[in-house]
């Protein structure tokens, strides 16, 4: 555990407050200290935010439309302020952090300028049985949503959630990780200059137990991401209130290399998705399957393009530091695993791992069995491997228990896309790593241990409302059916005609 636990008093509370220090994960030095709420606090912030949901909701779309975007263009004057927050909390460089929060920007923005068109009443067709009816249908929001955010992309990620739930007319109680307190606080902060006078979206903070509390408190709806492990942990303390939850657990990503395909841009593409953020990426890049023909080849690009990066915590560093400690201890069993079932390290290797560092690590020949091709990592490492085709590769990429994102390389337009068709996972990027996540109208999610229920897009957004339907009865029907006074002629006439309509005989 990084953080460190301590005990405070304060003249507000008459008791133990336990406070707990966000650490610069490279240098161990504090960031900031922070309270761990207790179930009381969480309950107390949870009902406070019910009060200002009623406020938010009953707000115009327009009215919400223009805070989401003064929101919006606060966090774009303030990037470098936050990307150095970033920084100084999850280890990872200035720039990385500022291409996550430009994304962050950007989803913001298509939240707040589509959540009237995707959720605001629209008409939709009776049918000839309710003929007589006029049916609409419209989203509404839940309440207050609770946001349990993860460290690795502590803007981005948690943003999916929080624009969209925030433009659906929802409340948020946001919970960062433990890791990355300070960014979860300027960002609760940041909207409060925007939404001075009602709480629409609070902070919370504490451990694992502070999660919990969340879960089983008064909030209609948990969006969280982390591990299926801690996921089944949250998803059992919901179901004491039947509270619905949508999960992002993770993934362990294939990208595919057909034999046709543009093998520089691959190679580069693959050690950007695998390297970037030391590994850190729930969509990263972890397992490697390449055409037979070329897989010597671009083996080669990999190792040459693998031997530019050096992690480290200075501006030139390619990637920094691991933010959570114990996750060494994860890469080093799974390069063991890899080595003891026969697989061997084209680069790096068990010497790669330099405390809070690792560096790049390719490995080759690893049976799919290993626990470094069937458990995720969560480091600069990969597995690769060769394949007869495109189809192979699918079926290797699919064997695993995640289904959360992939890639496919080849210049063959029909069979890249059957190959991203077939794959199971909720997004999958051709000839790019990643991109789908910059595109907010795609669904954000995926199956299996990877979790499910989608954000983004206008999944996301009905995601965090619920669906409310209308009818109008513009004038009575004849026969009318809904009455004790029907009659059996009434009936005669309405299977007379369910039998011209639909009692056609139809070839199969």
């Amino acid at each position: 555990m990084r953080a460190m636990v301590t005990t405070a008093r304060t003249p507000m509370h008459s008791g133990p407050i336990k406070t707990f220090d966000s650490l610069n994960p490279a240098t161990s030095e504090p960031v900031g200290t922070f309270g761990v709420f207790s179930q009381e606090e969480v309950n107390a912030t949870v009902a406070k935010a019910h009060q200002a949901a009623a406020w938010w909701a009953k707000l115009s779309w327009s009215q919400r439309q223009a805070k989401l975007l003064a929101w919006k263009s606060y966090l774009t004057r303030y990037i470098m302020r936050l990307s150095e927050l970033v920084h100084l909390e999850t280890g990872k460089p200035v720039d990385d952090a500022q291409l996550e929060i430009l994304l962050a920007i950007v989803h913001i923005d298509w939240a707040a300028k589509h959540a009237r068109k995707v959720l605001g009443p629209r008409r939709v067709r009776s049918g000839l049985v309710a003929i007589n009816q006029a049916a609409t249908v419209e989203y509404q929001p839940l309440g207050v949503v609770g946001v349990i955010g993860p460290w690795n992309y502590p803007v981005f990620t948690p943003i999916g959630s929080i624009a969209y739930a925030l433009a659906a007319g929802n409340a948020v109680v946001f919970k960062p990780s433990e890791f990355t307190p300070a960014v979860g606080g300027w960002l609760v902060s940041s909207f409060a200059e925007i939404v001075p006078d009602h709480p629409v979206l609070q902070l919370v903070t504490g451990f694992g137990e502070t999660g919990g509390f969340l879960a089983r408190s008064a909030v209609n709806k948990i969006a969280f991401t982390g591990s299926a492990r801690t996921a089944r942990k949250v998803m059992a303390a919901c179901a004491e209130n039947l509270t619905p939850l949508v999960a992002e657990c993770g993934g362990k990503d294939a990208l595919l290399v057909a034999a046709d395909a543009d093998l520089d841009a691959a190679a580069d593409a693959t050690v950007w998705g695998a390297m970037s953020n030391a590994g850190q990426t729930c969509i990263g890049v972890e397992r490697v399957y390449v055409a037979q023909e070329i897989y010597h080849t671009f083996v080669e690009k990999l190792v040459d393009r693998v031997g530019e990066l050096r992690p480290g915590d200075d501006r030139e560093a390619s990637y920094g530091p691991m933010t959570m400690p114990s996750q060494i201890e994860v890469i080093e069993h799974h390069i063991a695993d890899a080595m003891a079932c026969g697989g061997r390290a084209v680069v790096g290797g068990l010497g790669s791992l330099r405390k809070p560092y690792v560096g790049p690590v390719i490995l080759a020949d690893v049976p799919e069995t290993s626990t470094a091709v069937t458990d995720e990592t969560f480091g600069p490492t990969i597995t690769v491997a060769p394949v007869t085709d495109l189809a192979e590769g699918v079926e290797l990429a699919n064997l695993g228990r995640y289904g959360l994102g992939g890639s496919v390389f080849s210049k063959n337009r029909k069979a890249a896309m059957r190959a991203a068709r077939a794959m199971r996972s909720g997004m999958t990027s051709i000839n790019s790593v990643i991109s789908f996540a910059s595109v907010p109208a795609l669904p954000f999610g995926g199956s299996g241990e990877s979790g499910f229920g989608r954000i983004h897009g206008p999944d996301g957004l009905r995601e965090f409302s619920k669906a409310k339907a209308i009818t109008r009865q513009r004038w009575q029907s004849r026969p009318n059916l809904t009455t004790f006074a029907r009659t059996g002629k009434d009936m005669k006439t309405i299977l007379t005609l369910t039998t011209m309509l639909h009692g056609r005989r139809y070839k199969h």
